[in-house]
């Protein structure tokens, strides 16, 4: 029984290890750097981020950041490809990895929002492959701690993913604080799990900018991140300071 216990417990503990890489990588490369040019990683750094998301999530950059884009194109409208407002939150929160696939699967959602990310030799040796980094990951996984306790480390990890990123998305966009008048939510309990993302009506005030905690007392884990490596000079921000909206200086409150 304790020998379960132990290895219960470490699927738990390596899960969050795995699940806290993959969201810094999606938050800080994904996110702000990619989706949003809002800072410049060094190439080698940058290398090493996406092979943490190709092991961890299998997710493809250029598709990741084309649904994104196209989500602040049409925030809340028709056209964005998860929006609670739309499609009501507990759609969204249970289905956003096939709202996310759908969007995906239509050609001109690449082509126009993410025509600036070709494929360059690390995809098509290694990152564009998906189903292989995930595989990979998972069998790292199993070779490191066993086959049970690897695939249940897996398992747990792959379902708090999906469901804190699908939060940002639903949760995010119904339940919280609104600072700013957009229809994104603050929820501080998303960001720690998130490394930030919870901030989420901060970030539509200021997309571009790379920090999403706005006031003193909000945490953004994603910030931290960030400032080491800019003092490590691995990163160079866009800029420091907050670069509100037109429309978000005119209604903050």
């Amino acid at each position: 029984m304790s020998s379960i216990f132990s290895s219960v417990l470490t699927a738990f503990l390596v899960a969050a290890v795995v699940c806290t890489a993959a969201n810094t990588c999606t938050t800080v490369y994904l996110h702000r750097a990619l989706s949003h040019r809002a800072l410049t990683i060094r190439p080698s750094v940058a290398v090493v981020l996406r092979a943490v998301l190709w092991l961890s999530t299998g997710i493809k950059p250029k598709e990741w950041v084309a649904v994104h884009r196209k989500h602040h194109a049409y925030t809340d409208i028709e056209g964005d490809p998860h929006s609670p407002v739309l499609l009501g939150w507990k759609k969204v929160q249970v289905k956003n990895v096939a709202l996310y696939r759908a969007t995906v699967l239509d050609p001109t959602t690449i082509d126009r929002y993410a025509k600036d990310l070709p494929d360059d030799r690390w995809d098509k040796l290694f990152f564009g492959h998906n189903k292989t980094g995930l595989l990979s990951g998972i069998a790292i996984l199993m070779i490191a701690l066993g086959p049970w306790t690897g695939l249940l480390a897996a398992f747990i990890h792959a379902n708090v993913y999906l469901a804190s990123n699908a939060a940002v998305n639903a949760l995010g966009h119904h339940f919280g604080r609104r600072p700013y008048d957009n229809r994104a939510t603050n929820l501080q309990w998303l960001a720690f799990f998130t490394m930030g993302e919870g901030l989420h009506n901060n970030h539509h005030a200021a997309p571009s900018s790379p920090r999403l905690s706005h006031r003193w007392f909000q945490v953004d884990p994603g910030w931290w991140v960030i400032k080491t490596l800019t003092t490590l000079r691995l990163a160079t921000v866009r800029f420091s300071d907050i670069r509100l909206t037109a429309t978000a200086k005119a209604s903050f409150n």
